[in-house]
């Protein structure tokens, strides 16, 4: 049978001739021969399996995951102001938007306007391919929200009453959002501490809604929107190290200069004397001891008492000098109670580094808004002479 078997494997064997065992001097069989056959095929198998599969693995390192084709269902995301190409691929994953970072990053870079990406809403689709995503985030049918703007010098009323308006989130919700500031909305407790021994309006949130443009999310609700203005008031103030400069080079709080930069800021016709318009604050409240006489704290009372501001040649003696005015700087002297607008980054820097000067009076000299400052009350007197002459409304 064995001999029968070994011959079957050549169809040429000369069958007359006497068949016999092979001993192990005579030649390699035939059957040795077949099973190393079989065993090289199945190692060079296994060594194959092992090229493509580590080939696979490689491929999927330097190919970055992503989905294909045009999405499932459709998700809203929010790109956050200044994101880096990066930040929104990530932003993107979380949502399940796209299936990785570098994907995104990749399809942003070959597409011609792919760094033109703007923060706010869009309305997206998840497990979409990169290149699709990119394609929505670039088509401005796919934004949701459009900007909010909150102007320097604004009161917290009149922010209350441009969100409401662009959220359509009523005023009065605001208003009961705002009545906590450090429990509810994260205004840090020192912010409220002074050092001239005077009080602090604890229960206000005026001065720390900073004003900038905002993409809030549609899903915000007023103390979340609350919350996002003064996180950036928080990071603002912390770039410019404004608590520490403040409290190292000029030996007031943190609060008192906020309060001077939102006086100077509803005070300055433009943007260069707002150092100047600090600077007298500070001489006037701490080295002069007198009192401050900015009307501007006259008409944000009227404010909060719900009356429309007034300029100042038309306020009342009465309005300018109310006992009852925590915030009257007719009369009392110092600084008021707390800070009677949001001040912007240019109003902070000039109240963290006011101009160096002895000036005591300021006036607004011409049409522009430009303004004149001295130390001697005789030449102020002369300045607002000369202003009204200039034609700008005082007299």
């Amino acid at each position: 049978m064995i001999d029968e078997l070994d011959l079957a494997f050549d169809e040429h064997a000369d069958r007359t001739r006497p068949r016999h065992r092979r001993g192990r001097g005579g030649k390699k069989g035939s059957g040795k021969s077949g099973v190393a056959f079989l065993m090289a095929f199945i190692l060079l198998a296994v060594l194959g399996g092992g090229v493509y599969f580590g080939y696979s693995k490689v491929k999927d390192f330097f190919v970055a995951a992503d989905y294909s084709g045009e999405g499932t269902d459709p998700v809203q995301v929010t790109i956050a102001k200044n994101s880096t190409l990066t930040e929104i691929g990530n932003t993107l994953v979380d949502s399940d938007v796209v299936k990785s970072t570098k994907a995104f990053v990749n399809a942003a870079g070959e597409n011609p306007r792919g760094k033109n990406i703007q923060s706010g809403t869009y309305k997206l689709r998840k497990q979409m391919a990169a290149k699709s995503a990119v394609t929505l985030l670039l088509d401005p049918k796919s934004r949701i929200t459009s900007g909010v703007t909150i102007t320097e010098g604004q009161t917290s009323m009149q922010i209350y009453a441009t969100l409401s308006k662009a959220t359509n989130i009523p005023v009065k919700d605001f208003q009961a959002a705002a009545k906590k500031p450090v429990e509810d909305l994260g205004v840090p407790d020192y912010w409220f501490k002074r050092r001239d021994n005077k009080p602090a309006a604890t229960g206000s949130i005026e001065g720390f809604l900073f004003p900038d443009t905002y993409e809030f999310d549609p899903k915000l609700n007023a103390e979340q929107i609350l919350k996002v203005m003064v996180d950036r008031f928080l990071t603002v103030t912390g770039d410019m190290q404004f608590a520490d400069n403040v409290q190292n080079n000029l030996s007031v709080s943190p609060y008192e200069a906020l309060i001077v930069a939102s006086l100077s800021q509803a005070e300055a016709g433009v943007p260069k004397d707002l150092p100047k318009i600090s600077r007298v604050a500070y001489n006037r409240a701490y080295k002069a001891n007198m009192p401050l006489e900015f009307d501007v704290t006259a008409n944000y009372w009227l404010e909060l008492n719900g009356k429309g501001a007034k300029h100042s040649g038309k306020l009342t003696a009465a309005e300018i000098d109310d006992p009852k005015n925590p915030y009257n700087t007719k009369s009392k002297r110092g600084l008021p109670l707390g800070p009677i607008d949001n001040p912007g980054q240019a109003a902070l820097q000039g109240a963290m580094q006011p101009a160096a000067g002895n000036w005591l009076y300021f006036v607004a000299i011409d049409k522009a808004g430009n303004s004149i400052f001295t130390n001697d009350y005789a030449q102020h007197q002369k300045n607002i002479t000369q202003a009204c002459k200039n034609g700008v409304p005082l007299c």
